[in-house]
């Protein structure tokens, strides 16, 4: 390859690696710009409204089924007869109570009766409320409640156990005409909540809490890092009237200097609002991540394209610059190439003082050939002598195609090492044998060998050449003259 070939490959392939760098920074660049400036809209709107959703469903599914029971059991004709009736016998509603516990799988289950003030429980009768015990002031704020309201959702000490804490579900017992009779319900262990919390958060990549209708945070996972309600802390303070008396919404807040989105939603079976949050550093991660991912991708995609545009231009400048110096036929340089390099070896034997000569070489009687075999034949004698006149090239000497059925040979020695040469090139080819067709082909060659004085140009050199290869064929042909000074 040329020193100009490969400075314009070198220069096609920087200029390349720079349009497909630019191209890429500028492509991933402008994605993350829209996608940035989109996110927080898309978070707002779309993403965290969903996943609130989508929370809202599941909290329907795992949730509310402690609701369910606490009405079955309010509405069930066998407690309400029972407590008609006196309460008689009251371990009749004791196995009641322990059948819901194991059937649905409560922590706990229980009745209160209006008329005796009896705590039942599933391990049988536990207490009487009473009016002056702050424990059981959860007993007359249900039965408090507005006609409406059927039931209440707390989290308190189980009065079966204090040392653990329940989800209680406090639902009111009417008689047949509706007059209030008791409270019963169901209760569920606030680790199992706290652990479905967890798998909410764990699921959607969000911070999952509840709160009441006062503001009050009754349930929270791991990741929440507010206060004990809305009021006390710091920026969803401003937003706590506002959370409180919308069913639904989206806002957003500064913390530690960092933008918070949250969605609201109230859950009216629970009373309490679903409370999700996400902070903007989740989604700028995520979507940094991306680009960088990109960018590395980009840059994969550049050096492969730039491995295959190197393969694929040097392939094609060898074949082109093949294709330009080498004759189709033979396989021997032509005659441009070889003139170029041919000037260039006269000028540094001028320069040091060393010897060059020139053989030029044709093949006897060629045209005979082509008109008795025909022109393959002739292709096919052109292929075998260039191979032979070729094959033991030195890597400073160089065989051309000069035209028709001449070769021109250059060799960096002197008139008697080039005579030499010449003879033996002459008989290789003399000694070899053709057979096509059943006919016996013989070959032969004549050559002009000349010297380059150093006053002469590249021309005058050939020109002697010539005339001396003229004499070689004048003089009955197969033969080597070597020209005069």
């Amino acid at each position: 390859m040329t020193g100009n070939a490969w400075s314009d490959k070198k220069r096609f392939i920087w200029v390349l690696s720079f349009l497909l760098i630019s191209a890429f920074l500028a492509t991933s660049g402008i994605s993350y710009k829209v996608a940035h400036d989109s996110l927080i809209q898309q978070v707002e709107e779309n993403t965290l409204p969903l996943t609130s959703d989508n929370i809202y469903s599941e909290i329907q599914q795992d949730l509310l089924t402690p609701i369910f029971i606490s009405s079955l059991m309010a509405q069930d004709t066998f407690v309400r007869e029972w407590t008609l009736n006196n309460e008689t016998d009251p371990e009749r509603l004791v196995r009641y109570l322990k059948e819901i516990q194991e059937r649905y799988g409560t922590v706990t289950s229980f009745f209160v009766s209006e008329q005796s003030r009896n705590y039942y429980h599933s391990s049988g009768v536990l207490k009487q409320i009473k009016d002056a015990d702050p424990a059981d002031s959860w007993y007359f704020r249900v039965r408090s409640l507005p006609e409406i309201e059927q039931y209440e959702i707390n989290i308190d000490t189980d009065t079966a156990d204090r040392s653990k804490t329940t989800v209680f579900v406090n639902y009111k017992v009417s008689d047949f005409e509706g007059n209030f009779i008791g409270i019963t319900g169901v209760g569920l262990a606030v680790e199992k909540v706290k652990f479905l919390i967890e798998l909410y958060q764990k699921r959607y990549n969000r911070v999952v809490y509840f709160a009441d209708r006062e503001g009050k945070i009754t349930l929270n996972g791991t990741g929440f890092v507010g206060a004990d309600s809305l009021q006390h802390t710091p920026g969803l303070d401003k937003l706590a009237t506002r959370i409180l008396t919308t069913p639904s919404g989206a806002f957003t807040y500064e913390r530690a200097g960092k933008t918070v989105y949250i969605n609201s939603r109230l859950v009216p079976e629970f009373k309490w609002y679903l409370l999700v949050e996400q902070e903007e550093a989740q989604a700028e991660r995520a979507l940094l991540s991306t680009f960088w991912m990109n960018m590395g991708l980009s840059l994969l995609v550049v050096t492969g394209v730039l491995f295959i545009a190197n393969m694929t231009l040097g392939r094609y400048q060898r074949r082109l610059e093949h294709m330009a110096s080498v004759d189709k036929l033979t396989g021997a340089a032509n005659r441009q190439i070889f003139e170029d390099q041919f000037e260039q070896a006269l000028q540094q034997a001028k320069t040091h003082s060393t010897s060059i000569s020139a053989i030029l070489i044709d093949i006897d009687h060629f045209k005979q050939i082509n008109d008795s075999y025909g022109h393959s034949m002739g292709d096919l004698v052109l292929k075998t002598v260039s191979n032979m006149l070729g094959r033991d090239l030195a890597e400073d000497e160089l065989l051309c195609r000069w035209g028709g059925e001449e070769f021109l040979l250059m060799i960096p020695n002197d008139m008697i090492i080039a005579s030499e040469r010449a003879e033996q090139l002459r008989k290789r080819v003399a000694d070899r044998q053709l057979r096509v067709n059943g006919h016996d082909i013989r070959v032969n060659i004549s050559l002009g060998v000349a010297q380059f004085q150093y006053h002469e140009s590249a021309d005058q050199l050939i020109k002697r050449a010539d005339t001396a290869l003229y004499q070689a064929k004048e003089g009955g042909r197969n033969r080597v003259v070597l020209s005069n000074p």
